[in-house]
């Protein structure tokens, strides 16, 4: 078992317990004191289409390889995809995990 922030209707995050039957979608927190850039696509290349503010919580619907990147959590080249078109650099993602979290994306 294990705790998770999952969004409720209307936006608010709440924790909750999670079970083997439970398919409540993880959230992850952006690196301390990170206004992370959020890109149209898996690298340093795409544009910029948003900025997180800090202490920011994502999902992360699906991942996928990149652009290298050194973060606060180490130098990866997976990329968290947390919205339609929407990409960032899972060197500044605390996942607990220097790997895949989440499936590849198609």
């Amino acid at each position: 078992m294990s705790v998770d922030r999952v969004e409720e209707a209307g936006g608010q995050e709440t924790e909750s317990v999670a079970t083997a039957t439970t398919a409540a979608l993880r959230y992850y927190q952006v690196a301390p004191g990170v206004r992370l850039n959020v890109r149209s696509g898996p690298g340093t290349g795409y544009p910029i289409v948003r900025v997180l503010n800090e202490g920011a919580y994502v999902p992360i619907y699906c991942q996928t390889p990149g652009t290298w990147v050194t973060g606060t959590y180490g130098t990866s080249n997976i990329w968290d995809n947390i919205s339609n078109g929407e990409f960032v650099s899972d060197a500044y993602v605390n996942t607990g995990s220097d790997g895949y979290v989440a499936s590849r994306c198609a």
